[in-house]
């Protein structure tokens, strides 16, 4: 069934509110130090390896390259997953952390006890987890990590909860030997960023079928 141009601005809306839901969650894991989440650990090690040859390099703009790529690989393996939401997401999703980290930078390296630093970091997971699911819900594209995990699980059937942790573990196995920040947070995020998605999945579903006016009931 073919969207009408209201719906489709309303759907990318609602993927930019998640998108910059999630990339503040992205930041949050970021800045506390623990560790960075999986596919900002490959990123930063893809940053690290390259950065010195290339001076023009952020952190954000290694994280457009990266998603390009994707986006490149999934159009030939399979175009239907690429919507204009995809491109949104891989192109703005660097520049969203760059400018949340910003931000908050100086907030959450204020000195905080590491007590303080890993309720920041959970909260960051869960931030995460919610905008991810709000992007996916929308039905206009989704994130690198995520898409990939979509894909995946739609093509093996499995549950897209154990099919993000395994992508994410990928992730963080090359980004780490490539140089990206591992820590306690890294760990978190791989084994709990996917299957907290996968509760918050069924709700946000149903929030963004209300927001669309496509249903009324949200339990």
């Amino acid at each position: 069934m073919k969207r009408s141009i209201k719906e489709t601005i309303a759907r990318l809306l609602l993927l930019f509110a998640g998108l910059m839901i999630a990339h503040l969650g992205v930041t949050l894991f970021l800045l506390t130090n623990l560790g960075a989440d999986p596919f900002n650990v490959f990123v930063q090690g893809l940053f690290r390896t390259f950065s010195p040859f290339l001076r023009i390099l952020t952190h954000g703009y290694t994280h457009i390259t990266v998603c390009v790529v994707i986006m490149l690989v999934l159009l030939v393996v399979d175009k239907s997953y690429i919507k204009i939401g995809t491109v949104v997401c891989m192109v703005f999703g660097g520049p969203i952390i760059d400018f949340f980290t910003a931000l908050l930078e100086d907030t959450v390296n204020s000195g905080n006890p590491f007590v303080i630093r890993i309720l920041t970091l959970a909260a960051g997971c869960v931030i995460l987890a919610f905008g991810m699911t709000i992007v996916i819900k929308s039905d206009a594209g989704t994130g690198p990590n995520d898409l990939v995990a979509v894909v995946i699980s739609d093509k093996l059937s499995r549950p897209f909860g154990l099919i993000r942790i395994i992508v994410d573990v990928c992730f963080v196995a090359i980004g780490f030997a490539l140089g990206g920040a591992v820590g306690i947070g890294t760990i978190i995020s791989a084994f709990l960023v996917g299957p907290v998605a996968g509760i918050f999945l069924p709700y946000s579903e149903k929030l963004v079928s209300r927001l669309l006016g496509l249903g009324t009931g949200f339990f």
